[in-house]
């Protein structure tokens, strides 16, 4: 029973975790996005 809650704990970690970095990863984009806006709107 323990092994099992173990893994299961484990198993909601490592998908947190990709879940997370998908996230950032988004997150990184439109940050760049709205940078190329501005350069476009300075230029």
């Amino acid at each position: 029973m323990i092994k099992k809650c173990i893994a299961f704990v484990c198993s909601m970690l490592v998908m947190a975790t990709l879940a997370g970095c998908n996230t950032v990863h988004g997150a990184g984009e439109d940050v760049e996005a709205g940078g190329q806006a501005i350069q476009r709107s300075a230029q």
